[in-house]
C-alpha cells in the first residue's frame, strides 16, 4: 500500500469513527453521509487488491465464447404454483433498455443499457462476464410485445409484480415510453408500481453529484408536478395496490428537502383528485430511517446496498492486473440479510439474485461472487415467512431485480444458466419438497459391456435402487441395448464426451439435489488403456462399497446422520499431495471459485478412483459454482493434469466446506482398516 492509500485510510478510518460516535437522529446522519459521499468520495480508501496471476500460469477460462452453458442451465418448462401464493414477489424492473434523444447525446448514437452489458469483460478467475440475455434476447421496450413476453415469463414462474423505476427531473420525464405502453395496453396486464428514482444522473451511475447528466430540483411545487403526472398511473386498476391503496416507492427520500412535507403535499393532493389514500414506501438503498419519521408507511429492503461484508479481493487471480473494483462474497450477503434483527417499523423483506456492476464501471466494479439460483431460492423462501408474519393481509417480498442487466441483478434468462433464477424463484413459493431417502446409483458407462458387472452388484446388495446412467452420444445405442439384455429399469442421460465420468456426473449431481436426493452412489467401469490393473482396481472398489454387508448398513447411516457426507472404500483416501504437480493450480483455481479456503496440502486427502457414497447436499458449494461446460477439456485421453481431475481432488473439500464429513466404508462400520502403504493403482508424481 503506498503512502497516500496508507494516509488516506488513516484519515477515513477517523472521521467514520467519529461520526459513528457522534449522537444524532437517524435522518440527519442519512443526510450528512449522504452530503460526505457526494463530496468526497475520492477520500473513500480502496480495499484490498487481487493478485496478478504469473506469467506462466494458464487461464481457466477457454477464450472461445462468452456465452456458454453452465453445470445447472434449466431450459423453459411448465410448472405450478400454490393457489393463493404464499406473498406477493415484486421485482424492480429497469426500462433503460431502448434509446432515447438525451442517451445519444450523453453517450452516443442508439445508446442503450445493452451497450454497457456487451462491452465488459471478466477482471478476474472466475469472473462471469459478459453475463448476456437467453431467451428474450436483447430486446428493445419500444416494442409492447418486449414487455408483453417479460410479463408472461413472470407469472408464469411466480412473479406478481413489477416495480418499474420512474425517472421525473423537474417536469422532465425519461425512459416513460414502456410504462406509457403498460397504460395505453389493458393486454399488458401484470401489476405494476413505480419508484420514483429521485437522484442525479451522473456519468458514475452512482446517482452522486459530480458530473451530472441531469438533475433534480426539489421543491413544493415540483412535488405537486410529479404527483399529478403519475396519478394516471395510479388511477389505472391494474397498478398494485396494499389494502386498496396504490403502492408509490421513493428511491432517496433523504434526496428531498423535507420528505415528510412531501408525503403530506402528496396525499393532500390525491385525496382532492380522486385517488384516494396512498401507500408511501421508500428503498432502503441509502436510508435506515423509520418511515413513519418521515411520513412514509413502510421501507423496502434493498441489498445489497446498506451493506459492507468483508472484501475477499486479495484471494482473486487478476486477469486485468489493472483493476480496482472491490469483490465480496454474495452468500454472506444473504446470510446477513436472513440474520438481521427485527424491525421496530414497517419494512418489506428484499432479496437480491445477484450483484455485479462491471458493465457500467469497467476495470472497477463492485461484484458480489458465488450467487447461486439455490442460494437466492432459500434467502427468497425465508423472505416469504418474514414478510407473512409481518404483513399477514398482504406480504410482499421486492427483488432486486428482473432485468439490472449491467448491475449482474437478474431473474431473466441468461445464457449461461438458462431459466434457473427464474425456476429458483417458482420453488421458493412452494413448499419445501420431502427429502427423498431412496437410495440412487449414476453410473458412467464408457465400455457398455462392464455394465453387467455393475449391475449384478447393485442387484445382490439388498438395496431397491433408483438408477441414472450416464454414457456418450456415441455410446448410447450400445448401452440401451445392453440393459435391455439385462432387463434393467434406468434412466439414461447422454451427454458429450467431455469432463469423462465428472461432468456427467455433475450434471446429474444437480439435478437430484434439487429433487431432494438424499443417497447416491457414485459407479463407473473402472477401465483405462494405460493401466492392466483397471479390472483390479474396480472390483476392489465395488467390493468395498456395495458388498451386501455392507451397503444396507452404509444407506441407513446417510438416513439417520444428516452431518455424513462421503463415504469411500478404504484404502483409497489418498494425501492431496501425491500427483500434485499437474493439478495444483486446477485445484487452487476450484477452490477460489467455490469460495472456500485453500487446501492445506500437506493435512488434506482426495478420494482416489471416484466411486463412492455421497449426500447430494455435501457438493453444493461445488454444484453452486456452476462451472461452465467448455472449462472441461475435450476427450484427448489426457493421464492427469485436467479439470476433472482438479474436481475429483475437491469433493471432500467442499464436503468439509459445507459442513459435512468424509469417513471411510469400513470406520464408519467399526471395520478394521489396513495400515497406510504405497497405493497400487496409481503413480505418485511428487
Amino acid at each position: 500500500m503506498s503512502a497516500r492509500d496508507f494516509a488516506k485510510r488513516c484519515l477515513f478510518t477517523v472521521l467514520r469513527t467519529g461520526f459513528r460516535l457522534t449522537p444524532m437522529p437517524g435522518t440527519t446522519r442519512d443526510r450528512l453521509r449522504q452530503r460526505f459521499l457526494d463530496r468526497h468520495a475520492d477520500l473513500l480508501p480502496q480495499g484490498p487488491r487481487g493478485q496478478s496471476a504469473a506469467a506462466s500460469q494458464a487461464e481457466h477460462r477457454p477464450r472461445s465464447q462468452a456465452a456458454g452453458r453452465a453445470i445447472g442451465f434449466v431450459p423453459r418448462r411448465s410448472g405450478t404454483l400454490p393457489t393463493p401464493l404464499p406473498a406477493t414477489v415484486v421485482a424492480f424492473y429497469l426500462p433503460q433498455f431502448h434509446p432515447i434523444p438525451e442517451n445519444d447525446a450523453w453517450w452516443g448514437e442508439g445508446f442503450t443499457e445493452w451497450h454497457n452489458v456487451t462491452r465488459a469483460l471478466p477482471q478476474f478467475e472466475g469472473h462471469l462476464q459478459p453475463r448476456l440475455p437467453g431467451e428474450l434476447g436483447f430486446y428493445d421496450l419500444r416494442l409492447a410485445d418486449a414487455m408483453r413476453k417479460q410479463m408472461q415469463l413472470a407469472r408464469d414462474y411466480g412473479v406478481g409484480a413489477f416495480c418499474s423505476y420512474f425517472y421525473w427531473f423537474a417536469g422532465k420525464t425519461l425512459l416513460e415510453t414502456p410504462l406509457q405502453q403498460w397504460l395505453a395496453d389493458p393486454s399488458l396486464d401484470l401489476p405494476l408500481c413505480l419508484c420514483w428514482a429521485n437522484e442525479n444522473w451522473s456519468r458514475r451511475w452512482d446517482g452522486r453529484a459530480d458530473d451530472i447528466l441531469i438533475g433534480q430540483q426539489h421543491s413544493p411545487a415540483d412535488d405537486l408536478a410529479f404527483i399529478e403526472h403519475v396519478a394516471r398511473y395510479l388511477a389505472d386498476p391494474r397498478y398494485l395496490r396494499v389494502g386498496g391503496k396504490p403502492l408509490l416507492l421513493v428511491y432517496r427520500p433523504g434526496l428531498l428537502p423535507d420528505p415528510k412535507a412531501t408525503a403530506v403535499r402528496w396525499r393532500e393532493w390525491c385525496r382532492a383528485n380522486g385517488i384516494g389514500e396512498i401507500q408511501l414506501a421508500y428503498v432502503q438503498s441509502f436510508d435506515r430511517v423509520d418511515p413513519r419519521t418521515i411520513g412514509f408507511d413502510a421501507a423496502v429492503e434493498f441489498p445489497p446496498n446498506n451493506t459492507t461484508p468483508a472484501p475477499i479481493t486479495a484471494r482473486q487471480h487478476l486477469l486485468n492486473p489493472d483493476y480496482r473494483g472491490d469483490v465480496h462474497d454474495w452468500r454472506e450477503l444473504a446470510r446477513q440479510s436472513m440474520a438481521q434483527p427485527e424491525s421496530a417499523y414497517p419494512r418489506y423483506p428484499g432479496v437480491n439474485p445477484g450483484w455485479d456492476n462491471e458493465p457500467r464501471r469497467s476495470g472497477a466494479g463492485r461484484v458480489f461472487a458465488h450467487a447461486s439460483p439455490r442460494g437466492y431460492r432459500d434467502w427468497l423462501r425465508h423472505a416469504i415467512s418474514v414478510a407473512r408474519q409481518r404483513f399477514p393481509a398482504q406480504p410482499l417480498v421486492f427483488v432486486n431485480a428482473w432485468n439490472e442487466w449491467a448491475e449482474g441483478a437478474v431473474l431473466e434468462p441468461d445464457s449461461r444458466l438458462g431459466h434457473a433464477w427464474l425456476e429458483a424463484t417458482r420453488t421458493a413459493l412452494q413448499p419445501a419438497p420431502i427429502a427423498d431417502a431412496r437410495p440412487c446409483a449414476v453410473i458412467h458407462v464408457w465400455y457398455p459391456e462392464l455394465l453387467d458387472e455393475l449391475v449384478v452388484a447393485l442387484r445382490t446388495s439388498g438395496i431397491d435402487w433408483r438408477i441414472v446412467i450416464t454414457t456418450s452420444r456415441e455410446r448410447e445405442q450400445a448401452v440401451r441395448e445392453r440393459m435391455a439384455q439385462l432387463g434393467l429399469d434406468a434412466e439414461i442421460d447422454v451427454f458429450e464426451n467431455r469432463g469423462r465420468d465428472i461432468l456427467p456426473f455433475l450434471h446429474v449431481a444437480n439435478r437430484l439435489l434439487d429433487e431432494g436426493v438424499t443417497t447416491v452412489l457414485k459407479l463407473h467401469g473402472k477401465r483405462s488403456t494405460h493401466r492392466q490393473d483397471g479390472e483390479t482396481w474396480r472390483r476392489e472398489l465395488l467390493d468395498k462399497l456395495l458388498a451386501p454387508e455392507r451397503a444396507c448398513r452404509i444407506a441407513a447411516a446417510f438416513r439417520d446422520d444428516a452431518t455424513l457426507g462421503l463415504v469411500h472404500a478404504e484404502g483409497h483416501l489418498q494425501p492431496l499431495d501425491y500427483y500434485w504437480g499437474a493439478n495444483q493450480a486446477n485445484v487452487d483455481y476450484l477452490t477460489r471459485r467455490l469460495g472456500i479456503a485453500a487446501p492445506q496440502v500437506e493435512h488434506d486427502s482426495f478420494i482416489a478412483g471416484s466411486m463412492f457414497w455421497l449426500r447430494p447436499a455435501a457438493l453444493r458449494l461445488l454444484l453452486d459454482a456452476h462451472l461452465e461446460v467448455t472449462e472441461f477439456e475435450a476427450e484427448a485421453g489426457q493421464l492427469d493434469g485436467t479439470l476433472a481431475h482438479a474436481v475429483e481432488r475437491v469433493f471432500s473439500l467442499a464436503a468439509s466446506g459445507g459442513g459435512f464429513g468424509t469417513v471411510s466404508a469400513a470406520g464408519l462400520l467399526g471395520l478394521a482398516e489396513a495400515a497406510p502403504g504405497t497405493y497400487p493403482y496409481a503413480r505418485r508424481s511428487g
